[in-house]
């Protein structure tokens, strides 16, 4: 079996400091501040040998430092809100192998925004890719067939409301539990072979950066923070958890 430190496995959790909800990583959830729980999480995961924090801002690289990430100081044009979550990931691995020499196989990329992480997702997810070869990437999905593509509209030409798909020689039923499982994803980690994800280019829309061979982990929901009342909803999450 590969060794850890062959396979050079490493966590970067990202934040960025400016957001429309101002500060919302330093918010308090529970007594800590929300990207605390990324940063603890990651850190409890054995499979993972080197810890990484990329954002621009300092109170944020200074939370991660002092929790065991090595900073990295990400430019203000990768950390604007129109800015590509893919190209930040381009920076960090660039910063890792110019700076430390360090040019990982597997990249944890935990999101600084949510509380829902367990250890046990994250390890579940590196071994789920060591089995699969061919893999691009393992990440977490939740089921939601409420909101499945079959059942969404969009406004034509004539503004009445269109089907996405042709159903002219289909029938589909009204029951959501008569549909094909529906997968959201969570938004909280991505495990990623880089050299069938980042580093080939051109996968699947719109997380094109996750490679074609997307594997899920189905977990629960989860929330992330958009705005204040998901601070109250990821209090809620935890005390379920």
């Amino acid at each position: 079996m590969t060794k850890k430190k062959d396979l050079k496995i490493t966590a970067l959790v990202t934040a960025r400091g400016r957001n429309t909800f101002k500060n919302k990583h330093l918010r308090p959830v529970s007594g800590h501040p929300l990207i605390w729980y990324p940063l603890r999480a990651v850190r409890a995961v054995k499979e993972i040998g080197r810890f990484y924090i990329s954002s621009d801002s300092r109170p944020i690289l200074k939370l991660g430092k002092a929790l065991g990430f090595q900073p990295i100081t990400r430019p203000p044009e990768l950390a604007l809100p129109r800015s590509q979550h893919a190209d930040s990931l381009y920076h960090a691995l660039e910063v890792m192998k110019s700076k430390d020499g360090h040019d990982p196989e597997i990249l944890v990329v935990a999101l600084g925004n949510t509380v829902c992480f367990r250890p046990e997702w994250i390890s579940k997810s590196i071994k789920l890719l060591l089995a699969n070869p061919a893999a691009s990437a393992v990440v977490p999905v939740y089921q939601e067939n409420d909101h499945h593509p079959y059942r969404a509209k969009f406004p034509g030409s004539d503004g009445f409301l269109r089907s996405y798909f042709d159903f002219r020689d289909k029938r589909v039923s009204t029951n959501r539990q008569d549909l094909p499982p529906n997968y959201f994803l969570c938004h909280n980690f991505w495990t990623l072979r880089l050299s069938k994800s980042l580093y080939a280019r051109g996968g699947q829309q719109p997380w094109a950066f996750m490679g074609e061979k997307v594997l899920p982990l189905v977990v629960e929901e989860g929330p992330d923070v958009h705005e204040e009342s998901d601070i109250y909803r990821s209090e809620r999450w935890l005390l379920k958890s």
